[in-house]
């Protein structure tokens, strides 16, 4: 496989932070908005944006959750071995809020519609946004669009992105593999 390089790692850190300005513009202080990361890869991207919040606005507090997904995944019984459940961490009402919905990677819209479904068992949001670090283009099954978006990626069907974290590979990198014919 062929890999170039989306995202380095001062480029990833620029685009967490320029994240974060938007959300701010948009969000204030956080008192009517909360933001929830979708598993298994969203948590990494949520608990940056969190900390480099809290770096820019100081002491303020930010709902932050994670949402598993597992059981809303409209391919969850398609597989021959079951998808791993991950942890649900929703500690806060979201009703009537302004959420944030968070992932690495946005491609088809699946995961973004499992996670809409999921996150209406904790109640009936004003407002719901989808932030993610790489958008694919071209792959779109739903109707979705994320509303902050770290960069944009033309990419064929064939052609994978991989997002690494300090806090798994031991540095922030953003990759876009082709297999090779």
């Amino acid at each position: 496989m062929n890999s170039n390089t989306i995202l380095n790692p001062i480029q990833f850190h620029l685009t967490v932070t320029r994240l974060c300005y938007e959300l701010i513009e948009n969000h204030d202080d956080f008192s009517n908005s909360a933001i929830i990361g979708l598993q298994p890869r969203g948590i990494y991207l949520v608990k940056r944006l969190k900390k480099e919040l809290l770096s820019i606005l100081g002491d303020v507090k930010i709902p932050v959750g994670t949402l598993d997904i597992t059981f809303y995944r409209d391919d969850f019984r398609r597989r021959e071995t079951p998808i791993a459940a991950n942890k649900t961490e929703i500690d806060f009402i979201i009703e009537g809020k302004n959420v944030i919905l968070v992932d690495d990677v946005f491609y088809t819209g699946r995961s973004i519609r499992a996670g809409l479904d999921a996150m209406l068992a904790f109640g009936r949001p004003k407002q719901v946004e989808m932030l993610t670090l790489i958008e694919r283009k071209y792959s779109r099954q739903f109707p979705l669009q994320p509303d902050y978006i770290g960069k944009s990626v033309d990419s064929l069907t064939s052609q994978r992105v991989e997002v690494e974290w300090e806090e798994i590979n031991g540095k922030d990198l953003v990759k876009l593999y082709t297999i090779d014919e």
